[in-house]
C-alpha cells in the first residue's frame, strides 16, 4: 500500500517481540489464545520465520496431548484459524480433523435464532439466550469462510455469509456507520447501546478479509452487504481517531480510554480494504500502536474480557492493566499487514 510509513527492520523487531512474550502466556484452548494464534499465524505467514510456526505447533501439541475440551462454544472456535495455518503447513491431518470438528458443531450443533444465525456461547450452558455479538464474526464466521473457500463448499460459504449478512442487520446503526456490541433478539433491542471499540474491531477487521480471501466475491450478493458495511464503518471510524492514533473503549465517548486491540484491528482493517483516503489514519495507527508495546513484547492498554455492560462505566471500568491474547493477537495482525501492504489484493473498487 503506497504512502505507509514505518521502519521494516523495526517492525520485524516488534513481531518477534510480541510473539515471545504472548508464548509466555498460560492461555488454555479458548478465544484467547485463538486470537493471540491466529496473529500468530499473520506473522509466520508473512515473515515466514519457521520459529514462529514451530511455536505454535508444540503448544497446539501440548494442548491436544492434554485432551481438548468436550464441548465446543463459538468461541472457542477461535482456535481453528491456527489450526489451518498449521495443516497448510505440515498436511498433518489431525489437524485438519479438529478444524471440521469446530465446523461440524457450528453447522451441526452450535445455537441459533432467527434466520439460522449463530448465538453467541462461552460456555456449555446457554449463557445470553438469542444474542448476537460481534466477536461471533472473528471466532466463527471468519472461521467458516476460511473453511469454506478452502474446501470449495458453497453450503459452508453460503452459511458464513449469512453470519455476516444479519450481524450487519443487528449490529450496525446505519446513521452512524457504527456497531453496537450485542443485540438481543428476545427484547428486540442493542440492550445497554453503546458503540464499543472492540465490537467495531471484530467487525471490521473480518469484514476486510472476505474479500481478500473469497474467490468472485462480487457474484456473492450478501458480500455487497459486507461492502457498504465495511466502508459506511471505516468512514465513520476514520473521524473518531484520537491524536495518539487510536480508538477509545467507547468509540464517541471523549472520557473512555483509549484501547489498542480495537485500534490495532480497525486499523488493520484500514489497510486490508486498501482505501488511499485513510493513509493518514494508518501511518498514526502505527505510531500510536508502537507506542503501546512494551521493550519485552507486551501490547499494553488492552481491555479485559469484556460482556455486553450494563452502563457506560460498566465499560470504562474495566481494567487495562493486564496481557491479553487479544491484545496480542490484533496488534500481531496489524503489523503483519503493515509489513504486507506492498501485497495487499483488496476487493478493487467495490
Amino acid at each position: 500500500m503506497a504512502g505507509l510509513e514505518f521502519d521494516k527492520q523495526q517492525i520485524e523487531e516488534v513481531i518477534d517481540k510480541i510473539v515471545t512474550r504472548t508464548m509466555r502466556m498460560d492461555m488454555v484452548w479458548d478465544w484467547p489464545c485463538g486470537v493471540a494464534y491466529y496473529g500468530i499465524s499473520k506473522a509466520y505467514e508473512v515473515t515466514k520465520n519457521e520459529k514462529y510456526l514451530n511455536l505454535m505447533k508444540e503448544r497446539v501439541d501440548k494442548y491436544i496431548e492434554l485432551g481438548l475440551p468436550e464441548v465446543w462454544t463459538v468461541n472457542a472456535c477461535a482456535m481453528g484459524h491456527c489450526l489451518i495455518t498449521i495443516y497448510e503447513a505440515t498436511d498433518d491431518q489431525k489437524y485438519w480433523d479438529i478444524v471440521m470438528s469446530k465446523v461440524d458443531y457450528l453447522r451441526k450443533e452450535a445455537l441459533r435464532f432467527g434466520d439460522s444465525v449463530l448465538q453467541h456461547t462461552v460456555s456449555a450452558n446457554n449463557d445470553f439466550p438469542e444474542q448476537a455479538w460481534a466477536d461471533t464474526l472473528f471466532m466463527a464466521a471468519f472461521f467458516l469462510m476460511r473453511v469454506g473457500v478452502k474446501l470449495k463448499d458453497e453450503e459452508i460459504i453460503d452459511d458464513a455469509l449469512n453470519q455476516y449478512y444479519w450481524h450487519i442487520q443487528y449490529l450496525q446503526n446505519e446513521d452512524s456507520g457504527l456497531w453496537y456490541h450485542g443485540y438481543n433478539n428476545i427484547t428486540k433491542d442493542h440492550m445497554s447501546g453503546f458503540y464499543w471499540g472492540r465490537a467495531n474491531c471484530w467487525g471490521a477487521y473480518t469484514m476486510s478479509q472476505v474479500g481478500v480471501i473469497l474467490p468472485e466475491c462480487y457474484l456473492y450478493p450478501k458480500y455487497l452487504e459486507i461492502v457498504g458495511s465495511i466502508n459506511e464503518q471505516l468512514a465513520a471510524l476514520k473521524m473518531l481517531q484520537t491524536d495518539n492514533g487510536l480508538w477509545r473503549t467507547i468509540l464517541d465517548d471523549p472520557d473512555s480510554y483509549e484501547e489498542v486491540s480495537a485500534s490495532a484491528g480497525i486499523a488493520a482493517a484500514m489497510i486490508t480494504k486498501g482505501n488511499p483516503l485513510h493513509m493518514e489514519y494508518i501511518n498514526k495507527a502505527i505510531k500510536g500502536i508502537l507506542a503501546n508495546v512494551s521493550e519485552d513484547g507486551r501490547v499494553m492498554n488492552v481491555s479485559g474480557g469484556t460482556a455486553v455492560m450494563k452502563d457506560r462505566d460498566g465499560y470504562r471500568n474495566i481494567s487495562k492493566k493486564w496481557i491479553q491474547g487479544w491484545g496480542q493477537g490484533m496488534a500481531l495482525a496489524f503489523f503483519a499487514g503493515v509489513l504486507d501492504s506492498a501485497n495487499a489484493r483488496n476487493d478493487g473498487a467495490l
